[in-house]
């Protein structure tokens, strides 16, 4: 870990010796698997212990519908909906869609707000996609008054409501911010009770960890915990190995990202994603190697000892996104290896 990171680990309570991250599970939502699959892999980990089970959106489910057959399966987890994107929902949807679940249900059911991707949102939804760091901000507010029975009056640049108010029993519950740039993470430290990062190494995490606390600091908030959702296999095979590398296409020329990637010594791959090649070119450059720093795999102590890296990067929970194939289906084995009770 360079000085500049090693400094934030150890003055936003990292350093040596944490320990392991609390632990949580996210469902895959695999494009290479059967859709309804991680409806096993809910059961699973709650069955397993896992005290709460996050549920984002991409493009096989509605997260609250999944969320309602979810609450049916399972008995104890608190649900996470999303991280959900504030440019396609706005604050009133996310919060009715929040309201109606845990009335519903009557479990816990937390509230995680991002902003996506291009793709998402202007192309899957066509919607603008603009001032993404305010965007955040903006809807965050919103939605924390609108979570707690208030009525939400946001007259920002990006993102308006007035006058609503939830009709069914307010959740009252936390909300998570999920952040990587800047802007984000600033949106973080003013609005979440949590921020959440993806896709990280250890040292990536303690910079962005340290930019919490230093935007904490500037305006007077504590500092919330951090969350880092991790693809996890444990003991994988090659079919295992290669689902987690088809996932990173996306990611190899995406700012910021791209710069993790180069600094983990894959500069030669970045610089081809960044001319544009098509997807299955991109694919083949991609190392299997590159899997390892941005995803938990191996046997379990290998695992074991990376999520200790986390920690030490001052990481307090891991939610693991069980990879899923013919030799693991829903990620079963991999959430047992794992289990917080084993």
């Amino acid at each position: 870990m360079n000085s500049e990171a090693g400094g934030g680990a150890d003055e936003a309570g990292g350093g040596v010796g944490r320990g392991e991250p609390r632990l949580s599970v996210s469902l895959g939502l695999w494009q290479d698997r059967p859709a309804a699959e991680v409806v096993r892999t809910a059961e699973v980990a709650d069955a397993l212990g896992y005290g709460e089970i996050w549920i984002g959106e991409m493009a096989t489910f509605d997260a609250f519908a999944l969320g309602a057959v979810v609450a049916e399966r399972t008995a104890r987890a608190a649900l996470t909906i999303g991280p959900l994107a504030v440019a396609v929902r706005d604050p009133v949807m996310i919060a009715m869609g929040a309201g109606s679940l845990a009335e519903l249900t009557a479990r816990t059911v937390n509230v995680a707000l991002g902003s996506s991707s291009p793709v998402v949102v202007e192309q899957w939804h066509g919607r603008r996609q603009e001032r993404t760091a305010l965007a955040l901000a903006e809807s965050a507010a919103a939605v924390r008054t609108l979570l707690a029975g208030g009525k939400a009056d946001v007259r920002g640049e990006v993102i308006r409501t007035r006058g609503f108010r939830l009709r069914t029993r307010a959740p009252g519950t936390p909300l998570t911010i999920a952040a990587f740039g800047r802007g984000a993470v600033r949106a973080a430290a003013r609005q979440a009770d949590r921020m959440v990062i993806n896709l990280v190494t250890p040292k990536s995490a303690a910079r962005l960890v340290q930019m919490l606390h230093d935007e904490c600091r500037a305006a007077g908030r504590p500092v919330p915990p951090v969350a880092v959702w991790l693809a996890t296999v444990v003991d994988p095979n090659e079919a295992g190995i290669e689902q987690l590398r088809r996932g990173l296409v996306s990611y190899m020329s995406a700012p910021g990202y791209g710069e993790m990637f180069a600094e983990a010594g894959f500069g030669d791959v970045v610089r081809f994603a960044r001319t544009r090649p098509h997807p299955g070119e991109l694919l083949a450059a991609i190392p299997a190697e590159v899997v390892g720093h941005v995803s938990l795999t191996g046997d379990e102590r290998a695992v074991r000892a990376r999520l200790a890296e986390y920690a030490d990067a001052g990481v307090d929970e891991v939610a693991l996104v069980p990879g899923s194939s013919d030799a693991d289906p829903a990620g079963v084995a991999t959430l047992t290896a794992l289990a917080p009770s084993s």
